[in-house]
């Protein structure tokens, strides 16, 4: 399956394309005033120890306290930066208020969360990566076959590394026969004494290393992948992926093209159509059905739905039918939106258990494919499917959209009949305590023109009971669920 990987680069933002045959399957995006930290190392001051959570809040220079975790401390010595102390499960054993770690990201800030950070450093090339306080050998966890695994650990030591020094193998080197792991390892000990020097200097909140630019990342990241072509936009990105690539990939990567055709380079794929389209709530499937995914703070729900699909054999043909293709859809969404945390999926009910393991199992081959760590729940009763997906960066449309000022967020708002209610409360509310002061409504067109029309009788009603008429006033800049009741 031929992949081809599209670069749009522009000042202020670039954009990164991974196109499978001629499908869009991920979109990563960066801008200028919000860059990416994953990976960064930092030299932060812990600023706060909580014990009742196991964790500590730490001081590295961003607007937000990053967030670390005991599981991802490596137990130093108190006060030390390199001394290792006893193992402990108490986060007080391990930190207190004002210590100095080196930190690294793994977590972008997302919403009002801070960064999550680690100690367990670590630098990543194509095919190892490595980690100086691991002090062994080890391997992906996607790379299962044991026979796979072991050729994998034997061509690395029999390329000069040994098995107590700190280096991960992985999932890119899956199946390739001709890998140079010795110039890998090579580079990134070089790497890791660059950064040891940087980290002498480095003052409290200071980066000590900084990792790939976006597209350079991409291009190392996605490289196990089948990557036929590379198109890249802009010069002086093109010059930077070529040079990266013929020292630290050669012969990995068949074309590198710099594209100069007046076409946009998102065009020709109909990449731009697809973002619109990932903005969406509801994703037609070629059955006739559609998923509705809906994205909030707690978790991803995902509705299946036959829509106009009626199948040509049986009821339970129709459903096995719509939820397999759903299965298959909701992989790309998921890695196409950028979806993480808790995800529920409601697939239609189905009552063959043969029909249920294959959509399962479809759902799980298609996430295969995902660079992002996912893991599935059998489907329930309900015909529910809980998972989760690492989230690592915001989503899609939590980084290009912003929350509605109508609405708040909430999707919704007061129907104009709603609002005149509120409106009537708030006068005979406000009669009780200012009797025989008379009344002006400001409020949008839509709330005035039902006052008028539709609530006519209820405003005579009203204007009876208070003794005078109510003056109304349309305000242009207000939204429907905006208005204001004023005494004269």
């Amino acid at each position: 399956m031929s992949e081809e990987i599209l670069i749009n680069v522009m000042q202020q933002e670039i954009r990164v394309a991974l196109v499978e045959e001629g499908v869009l399957q991920e979109l990563h995006i960066e801008r200028a005033d919000h860059r990416g930290i994953v990976g960064n190392i930092y030299k932060g001051r812990v600023t706060r120890v909580l014990p009742g959570m196991q964790a500590a809040f730490v001081d590295i220079g961003l607007p937000r306290a990053a967030f670390l975790h005991i599981s991802d401390v490596v137990p130093f010595a108190q006060g030390t930066l390199e001394a290792p102390a006893e193992i402990t499960d108490n986060i007080s054993d391990l930190v207190q208020e004002q210590d100095e770690l080196w930190v690294q990201i793994t977590k972008d800030p997302l919403g009002t969360k801070g960064a999550r950070i680690t100690t367990h450093l670590s630098l990543p090339s194509r095919y190892l990566v490595y980690m100086p306080d691991l002090g062994r050998i080890d391997l992906s966890q996607r790379i299962t076959d044991e026979t796979e695994r072991a050729r994998l650990r034997d061509l690395l030591l029999s390329h000069g590394v040994v098995s107590d020094e700190g280096f991960i193998i992985r999932t890119n080197a899956e199946g390739c026969q001709d890998i140079n792991f010795n110039a890998e390892a090579i580079y990134l000990r070089k790497l890791w004494q660059k950064v040891q020097e940087q980290m002498k200097n480095a003052k409290c909140t200071e980066m000590a290393y900084q990792d790939l630019p976006l597209p350079v990342r991409c291009v190392r990241d996605f490289s196990g992948l089948r990557i036929e072509r590379i198109r890249v936009d802009e010069k002086e990105t093109y010059d930077q992926i070529v040079s990266f690539v013929n020292e630290f990939m050669q012969g990995s990567i068949a074309h590198i093209e710099f594209y100069q055709e007046n076409k946009p380079i998102f065009d020709l794929y109909g990449i731009e159509e697809e973002i619109k389209n990932a903005l969406n709530p509801k994703v037609p499937l070629k059955s006739g059905g559609h998923l509705i995914l809906e994205q909030t703070e707690a978790m991803t729900t995902i509705d299946v739905n036959t829509g106009g699909f009626v199948g040509v054999r049986n009821l339970d043909e129709t459903v096995f039918k719509t939820n397999l293709e759903a299965a298959q859809t909701i992989a790309r969404q998921l890695r196409l939106r950028n979806l993480g945390g808790i995800i529920v999926i409601d697939f239609i009910d189905m009552h063959n258990e043969e029909h249920k393991q294959q959509v399962l199992t479809t759902l799980e081959k298609m996430l295969s494919r995902d660079s992002v760590k996912t893991s599935i729940s059998e489907i329930s009763a309900l015909g529910l499917v809980e998972m989760t997906r690492k989230r690592t960066r915001d989503s899609l449309e939590r980084l290009l959209c912003e929350t509605c000022i109508v609405c708040s967020g909430r999707g919704a708002i007061k129907s104009a009949q709603t609002v005149c209610y509120d409106i009537f409360r708030d006068i005979r509310r406000q009669q009780s305590a200012y009797e025989g002061r008379q009344y002006m409504i400001i409020a949008a067109q839509s709330v005035i023109d039902r006052l008028i029309d539709e609530e006519s009788a209820t405003m005579e009603a009203l204007e009876a009971k208070l003794g005078s008429r109510i003056r109304l006033q349309v305000e242009a800049l207000y939204t429907q669920e905006q208005y204001d009741v004023v005494m004269l």
